[in-house]
Formats: structure tokens, C-alpha cells, sequence
């Protein structure tokens, strides 16, 4: 494939128009760069110098790469900061921020970020003769933003990951009849490509809690399993507990991932059918660190095993595969059911694989609840056909050949090449 000829403002995918997850992209403009992600790819095995794309500044100064633009907190978005090169200015939501440096002590190879820029819903900022205009959208990632980008008289929208089945629906609508304008060029997610029929839709937020509250209605112990940094799935469970009249049990890497939102309407100690559990593998993590403070903030909504032991079937535990010893302590495997509420491919293989593997050997009832962080087909289409590009590039997608089934204008970009917004 020929590279064009570069305009004042141009821009390469490096990784992005043949994957999802792992999505960078840099932009030029008047000898200065920015980067729009800097992501992990799904299928590393482990953190790698490897894996960083040949951008100048991430291995060694540059003056000329001016900041990395991070869209939301998911480390297929920006897996690989830890990889840079100190000096690189980041930009990010201040909310995303906290919640990476929530989640530091508690998984590995995580990274705490102090951030040069702060986005913030449509408020423009300005990084060397780059103007950013941060559009808040809604994502399984809490503050996650889709970005639209100025310079040399050119504009560039990117979705990030985006949808609008969530709980924050709103803000997709008021894109869709508020969109930008004059869009040269549009960088579009297509993760729903290949996964879902062109008519169907996935479950709402509401839908999922409906499903949760019929459940949880059965009797039993219930683990659930989600990610603690899913904050609408987070407030659908809380939610579905209280409508079922059981007390979701949340460890304190759940609850310090909501403190960090800095949002008071999300689930705190002290509200009714919530207590906080501390496993095993956490007490002994905190004693060997010494982060005490941790626990601080939750004496008083704290619940031990043996409790849990005594009123188990009216319980539901955030779960994870290192809480199994502690289900098996407290004896309420014999009674329990097991939810995934995540992305069922973590099914598949690793963790996932294993975890349903071992509560098959147990007996235990598996179900799936879940729905997608990613938007519909039919949604994606009111999204482009909205903003109207000159020019609509897949990205963060396996099926980009298909974007012409549903889509006007589009344009397709490998990894590398160079082309003019």
C-alpha cells in the first residue's frame, strides 16, 4: 500500500487496524507528536520492551513527542506506560488516574501515573500546536473519553471504546445529537464486528441488574465474578443485592476502586447491604507491605469468615480465583452458585479456564450475566452517521474489512503507514 503524502497534520496507527486492545496511535503536526493511547495487547504474555511501537521518545528523549493522550483506564489502552521513558507528559482523566494509583498495591505489574494534563468533558486543552477537546462518553471504564483533535486547520475524532447501553447511555445520545463538526478524519472502534449480528443489541445496565435481582432471588451462596474497576457493574450488583435482600461483600481493592471515583452516589462503608471482606491473600499482603492505612477507612463495615460462614446464603461476594480457600473455610461451596459478569472469552483460557474448571470438579452452578463495554452495530452506525467524516478509519477492531457493509466514507490504514488527516 502506497503512504501518502502528508498534509500539515498527519497520523499512523501502530497497532489497532488488524486487533483489538494494544491501540496506539501517533500524530504529527509541525515537527511536534502526540500519541492517543499506549496500550498493552491482549495477547502478551507479559510486559515487554518489545512491545513498545518505534515512536520516537518512548525509548530514549525527544523533545519533539510532546504528551501520550491516555482515552480510559483499561490496559489495552495503556498497558505500556510503565515501558516509557521518564519525561513523556501524560494526559489523562483525573478520575482514571486515581483509580490506577488505587489499584497499584494490588495488582501486578500496575502503575500509579502523575499526569501533566487533566482531561475533562469538553473542556479544550492545549499541547504544542495540538488542541484537545476530551468528549466524556460511556464505557465499562469509568471516566473513558473519545478525543477530538486540531492542528494545521485539520480535525481528528477518535471514539476510543465507547457504547450506549451503559449506565451513563446519556452521554452517547448527546454525541449523537451534538456531534462534532467538520470531521476530516474519524478513528472508529469496531469491537462489536464479528461478534454480533448487525440487528441484534447487547443488554442494557438495567437489563443486567434485572437478571442479577432473579438470581440473586435464589437461595444459596453467591460469588460473583467482575471486575471491581466496572463501576456500573459494581452499582448493578449493590443494587441487585438490596432489591434481593442480600449484602454484597466487597475486599478492600473494590472498595478503594470506588473511593478513588471521588463520586459520593456510588456504594460507601456505611451503606446498608454492603460490608467489606478482607481475604486472606489481601491481610497477608497488607501485613508483609505494611499498608494498614488501607484498612482504616473500613473497620466499621468490616465482616470476618466467620460470619460470612453463619449468614452465607444471604450473602453475595465479589469473587475472585485467590478468595477460593476462603469459600472453602468457611464451607459454603456446598450451597454456593457462581456468576461471571465479565467478558466471557476469559473463559477460554488462563485464570478463567481454570476457575470454571475448578467449580465444575466442585458442583458448583455456573451462569454467565454480562453484557459489553463496546457499542452495537446499530449504534456505531447512528455514531458515524452523526459525525459524518470525510474519512472513517477502523480501529481497535479484527473486522475492519467489513466496515464498508455498514459504514460511508470508510478508509482503510495499516499499522505504520503514514497518512494525511
Amino acid at each position: 500500500m502506497m503512504t501518502e503524502m502528508p498534509s500539515g497534520f498527519r497520523g499512523r496507527i501502530h497497532r489497532g487496524t488488524q486487533q483489538i486492545g494494544g491501540t496506539c496511535v501517533e500524530l504529527e503536526a509541525c515537527g511536534e507528536r502526540i500519541l492517543l493511547d499506549l496500550g498493552l495487547p491482549l495477547d502478551a504474555d507479559e510486559l515487554s520492551e518489545t512491545l513498545l511501537p518505534d515512536v520516537a521518545g518512548l525509548r530514549g528523549p525527544d523533545p519533539a513527542l510532546r504528551a501520550i493522550v491516555i482515552s480510559h483506564g483499561h490496559g489495552d489502552h495503556w498497558g505500556l506506560l510503565p515501558l516509557c521513558k521518564p519525561g513523556v507528559p501524560v494526559a489523562m482523566g483525573a478520575a482514571t488516574a486515581r483509580i490506577m494509583s488505587a489499584a497499584a498495591p494490588f495488582v501486578p505489574n500496575f502503575f500509579a501515573p502523575d499526569p501533566a494534563f487533566e482531561l475533562s468533558d469538553r473542556r479544550p486543552i492545549d499541547i504544542g500546536p495540538f488542541r484537545i477537546t476530551p468528549y466524556l462518553v460511556d464505557h465499562s471504564a469509568y471516566d473513558a473519553y473519545a478525543v477530538l483533535i486540531e492542528a494545521a486547520g485539520r480535525r481528528l475524532f477518535y471514539s476510543g471504546d465507547i457504547r450506549a447501553h451503559g449506565r451513563k447511555g446519556a452521554l452517547f445520545e448527546r454525541m449523537v445529537n451534538h456531534p462534532p463538526q467538520g470531521i476530516d478524519t474519524m478513528l472508529m472502534e469496531g469491537s462489536s464486528l464479528g461478534r454480533l449480528d448487525a440487528d441484534a443489541r447487547f443488554p442494557n445496565e438495567s437489563e443486567i441488574e434485572a437478571r442479577l435481582v432473579e438470581s440473586f432471588g435464589s437461595p444459596g451462596f453467591v460469588a460473583i465474578s467482575a471486575s471491581a474497576q466496572n463501576i456500573d457493574r459494581m452499582v448493578s450488583i449493590y443494587r441487585a443485592c438490596k432489591r434481593a435482600g442480600r449484602t454484597l461483600l466487597l475486599d478492600i481493592y473494590a472498595m478503594e476502586i470506588l473511593r478513588a471515583t471521588g463520586n459520593a452516589n456510588l456504594p460507601a462503608p456505611g451503606w446498608p447491604n454492603l460490608s467489606v471482606y478482607v481475604p486472606e491473600y489481601q491481610r497477608r499482603q497488607i501485613k508483609r507491605t505494611e499498608r494498614f492505612d488501607l484498612l482504616e477507612p473500613y473497620r466499621k463495615a468490616r465482616i470476618y469468615r466467620e460470619h460470612i460462614a453463619e449468614i452465607g446464603d444471604k450473602t453475595v461476594l465479589l469473587f475472585r480465583p485467590a478468595m477460593m480457600r476462603d469459600v472453602q473455610a468457611a464451607n459454603l461451596w456446598p450451597k454456593a452458585r457462581a456468576i461471571w459478569s465479565q467478558w466471557d472469552g476469559y473463559l477460554k483460557d488462563g485464570p478463567g479456564s481454570k476457575l470454571k474448571a475448578d467449580l465444575a470438579e466442585l458442583g458448583v452452578p455456573f451462569e454467565v450475566i454480562h453484557t459489553s463495554g463496546h457499542a452495537s452495530i446499530g449504534d456505531l452506525k447512528r455514531l458515524a452517521g452523526a459525525i459524518a467524516p470525510k474519512a472513517l478509519v477502523p480501529i481497535h477492531t479484527f473486522e475492519g474489512d467489513k466496515f464498508t457493509n455498514f459504514f460511508q466514507n470508510v478508509v482503510r490504514r495499516a499499522d505504520g503507514e503514514w497518512w494525511g488527516v
